[in-house]
């Protein structure tokens, strides 16, 4: 068994573990401990408690003491170099008229090193000016450029939920965000409403889009026909949270049915652009075939029969708006109709023609 305890060295931020090394410290001592080869100051956040030595992924750093007086007088003295880091950083970019933002200024426990944190659309040549605030403050400077992203860590603020921002919270690390997490989750595309206060997509569109994924991949797609007690229907949308499916009735309307009291078939239906099946478009295609069928079996017989059942069928056509076969194929056949109707004109006025010649010939 091992024991842990866990540090945090800004307000709201994240949490590192430490090992006590048998120190007894209580929730809100501070402590000096080791944090990247320097020396930092510490509030403690986490009481000590008692883990198991498989669940240390890593090796934990120990402390070194529980925070005297005159460490925390260091602590003061260096945030009053920070603050006066503020000024001086703003003076030497308008001297050196260079277009940075600063978002943090942290100076070390142990004095080895002041941080600047900046962002900058661009990259920035800041060579010239580090010189001049080394040689100000007599210490060891560094510039750090850090994105919107983690200018959001640094400051801090509360999201749309209300809470503290994830990255200030709990986050180590900064994931890749997609416009696709957005749509797999059926959410609104508006930048407004899924974007954080960084200007970027929020973390927390992760969080779930495995759960998502993995439903929508075994579920049926959008359009294929389902049975279930209340019916068949047409899957139209999912509530992977629910496992549910979104099911159009025959009834026209949507009920959630659980994906495991449903059977799914191999038919499918095409869907319009509100999601919901075309069945009075499939229906007229039924009626135009239909009518295509009747039109086939009467034009067997002789060729005045069938230019005869050509030319009721046209009439039919024309005067039930219900039957018109709609599309190109409608009007192909109106096409073959109209061919085969001057077919009967002319066999009709060659008749009499034919038999003036015959007489004459006589």
């Amino acid at each position: 068994m091992a024991f842990i305890i866990g540090i945090s060295f800004k307000k709201n931020d994240n949490v590192h573990y430490f090992d006590p090394a048998g120190i007894k410290v209580e929730v809100g001592d501070r402590v000096i401990c080791h944090m990247e080869d320097a020396l930092e100051i510490g509030e403690v956040a986490v009481p000590t408690v008692e883990i198991k030595e498989q669940d240390i992924t890593a090796p934990l750093n120990k402390i070194v003491r529980k925070a005297t007086y005159y460490d925390l007088s260091v602590d003061e003295l260096n945030r009053t170099k920070g603050k006066e880091g503020y000024s001086k950083f703003s003076e030497m970019t308008k001297k050196h008229g260079l277009s940075m933002k600063l978002v943090d200024v942290h100076v070390l426990f142990d004095k080895s090193k002041m941080i600047f944190f900046f962002t900058a659309e661009k990259r920035v040549d800041f060579r010239e000016m580090v010189k001049e605030l080394a040689s100000h403050f007599k210490i060891r400077i560094e510039l750090r450029q850090i994105g919107v992203r983690d200018e959001a860590k640094i400051i801090g603020g509360l999201g749309p939920c209300g809470r503290n921002l994830c990255c200030k919270s709990f986050l180590t690390d900064f994931e890749s965000i997609s416009i696709k997490m957005a749509k797999d989750q059926n959410l609104p595309l508006n930048p407004l409403k899924i974007s954080g206060i960084c200007g970027r997509l929020m973390c927390c569109l992760k969080y779930e889009h495995e759960s998502y994924q993995d439903f929508v991949d075994n579920a049926p797609e959008r359009g294929i026909k389902v049975k279930s007690c209340h019916g068949c229907g047409i899957v139209c949308g999912y509530e992977p949270l629910k496992e549910s499916l979104v099911v159009y009735l025959e009834n026209h309307t949507r009920k959630s049915i659980p994906y495991a009291e449903v059977e799914v078939t191999k038919e499918r239906v095409e869907l319009d652009e509100y999601g919901e099946p075309n069945m009075d478009y499939v229906k007229i295609q039924e009626m135009a075939d239909k009518t295509e069928g009747g039109e086939g079996q009467g034009n067997g017989g002789s060729p005045d029969g069938r230019n005869q059942g050509a030319g009721k069928s046209a009439k039919k056509r024309t005067s039930d708006p219900r039957a018109r076969p709609a599309g190109a194929r409608g009007r192909a056949n109106s096409e073959m109709i109209k061919k085969d109707t001057d077919r009967t004109d002319k066999s009709g006025s060659d008749e009499p023609s034919n038999k003036k010649k015959n007489k004459e010939n006589s």
